[in-house]
């Protein structure tokens, strides 16, 4: 495919492919249709042949050169397969064009710091897995880092220790950097109920912003009934794209735990609190 698209890539050459898919036509006529000295278009079909593109019949003094339309048929599919997985992520393109918008109102809105203390944000899912299940997801380090991170990024570390005090920290990884959280839990009830302080910090490991996060787990129809409310406060000027993508991300990563916890499937043994 390389070398089809190099040949392709070069105009003149490609205005001869188009010129031959009408028919087959001879150096002469195509060195004329194109502008080209003959030794020129010569030389383009003869990159063209080599790949494939064109094949070259010499009729006595004239040599007449025809498409080969299985080379490009190659190219066609290829096209059409990166166009067809193109439309399957318009849903994320859509994703990516809000955050923009967010991110260009909140730095207009970000003249002072604390400017968005106060702000909430909540957060509803039914999960298909019993509390006991979610919970774990919550608490476990390594089932933490199954979810806990949005598209593009990995989590390096992770981990929320489930009592009051415990550590809460997040390191999330791409290929621009580093991107650390620490907090405390203040409140752990399982299998019902989280509440932790998270703070962003920024490269030089001041604090950005500090997000408190209220985490409940309750028996539903069909699994778990998550509700996740999230204040913020102590935000500085710099954390506006940060906060900008909040409910982007927390939204994509509560996707991720459905889908870990779904794949998880019911587990035995659940705390009788499960059952209620």
């Amino acid at each position: 495919m390389d070398p089809i698209l190099s040949a392709l890539g070069e105009p003149s050459r490609w205005r001869m492919v188009e010129l031959l898919a009408e028919r087959p036509r001879s150096v002469g006529e195509l060195a004329e249709l194109t502008g080209l000295r003959q030794p020129q278009a010569t030389k383009h079909l003869q990159t063209l042949a080599r790949v494939g593109v064109v094949t070259v019949h010499p009729l006595g003094q004239r040599r007449v050169y025809a498409l080969e339309a299985a080379a490009l048929e190659s190219l066609a599919r290829r096209v059409g397969e990166l166009v067809a997985s193109a439309g399957a992520q318009e849903d994320q393109r859509d994703v990516l064009a809000r955050y923009q918008a967010a991110i260009e109102a909140d730095l207009a809105a970000a003249d002072r710091d604390r400017w968005a203390d106060g702000r909430s944000f909540s957060f509803d899912r039914v999960l298909a897995a019993p509390p006991a299940t979610v919970w774990r997801h919550w608490v476990d380090p390594e089932l933490l880092a199954s979810w806990w991170a949005p598209p593009s990024m990995s989590v390096a570390e992770c981990r929320l220790e489930a009592a009051p005090g415990g550590r809460v920290v997040l390191v999330y990884r791409d290929a621009e950097g580093t991107y650390r959280s620490e907090g405390r839990v203040s409140a752990a009830e399982e299998p019902e109920q989280l509440v932790f302080d998270l703070s962003v910090l920024d490269a030089d490991g001041a604090v950005a912003f500090t997000g408190h996060y209220d985490v409940r787990f309750a028996p539903a129809r069909g699994g778990t009934r998550l509700e996740l409310d999230l204040a913020i406060t102590e935000t500085t000027v710099e954390a506006a794209p940060y906060i900008a993508g909040i409910e982007t991300g927390w939204t994509q990563v509560l996707d991720n735990l459905a889908a870990a916890v779904a794949a998880a499937g019911p587990t035995h043994g659940s705390n009788r609190k499960d059952q209620r």
